[in-house]
């Protein structure tokens, strides 16, 4: 089973402060609250995840890297693991009062439960998404 969740925001802001925050690999590894320690590499970031799975008692490493980007308004990247593969994209659309954000978080689980654990949380992970983008942003959530 695939676990897929999409969901757009709308910020008063130029489009450009919202790709300075959607572009960082760093900053959208903060926003998720599974990852436990994360470094950067240029375009790519290494995960430290704490899926708390039956079968999976340490912290799964997914290695992310971003796949496609069209600077400054879409960005896509794919995180693959011996637990799962993750893929997300980040479209970033002007509009009269600022921008919209439109996401998409894609889990494919490659044990028994990791679909389930995404299927509870991927919507509350784009929450935090939104709301760290928001701080980043100086704007209220």
């Amino acid at each position: 089973m695939t676990v897929r969740v999409r969901r757009a925001f709308e910020f008063e802001v130029p489009a450009e402060r919202v790709w300075d925050f959607i572009a960082d690999p760093g900053k959208r590894a903060e926003a998720i609250s599974v990852v436990r320690d994360y470094e950067v590499d240029g375009d790519a970031a290494t995960w430290h995840i704490d899926l708390q799975l039956p079968f999976v008692d340490r912290t799964a490493t997914v290695e992310t890297e971003d796949v496609e980007r069209e600077p400054p308004t879409y960005v896509k990247f794919v995180g693959r693991s011996k637990v799962m593969r993750v893929t997300g994209e980040h479209r970033i659309t002007e509009t009269e009062t600022g921008c919209r954000l439109d996401n998409e978080f894609v889990v494919d689980g490659r044990l028994p439960g990791v679909e389930r654990f995404f299927k509870k949380r991927l919507d509350d992970e784009l929450t935090n998404l939104e709301t760290a983008l928001r701080r980043d942003l100086g704007l209220t959530a």
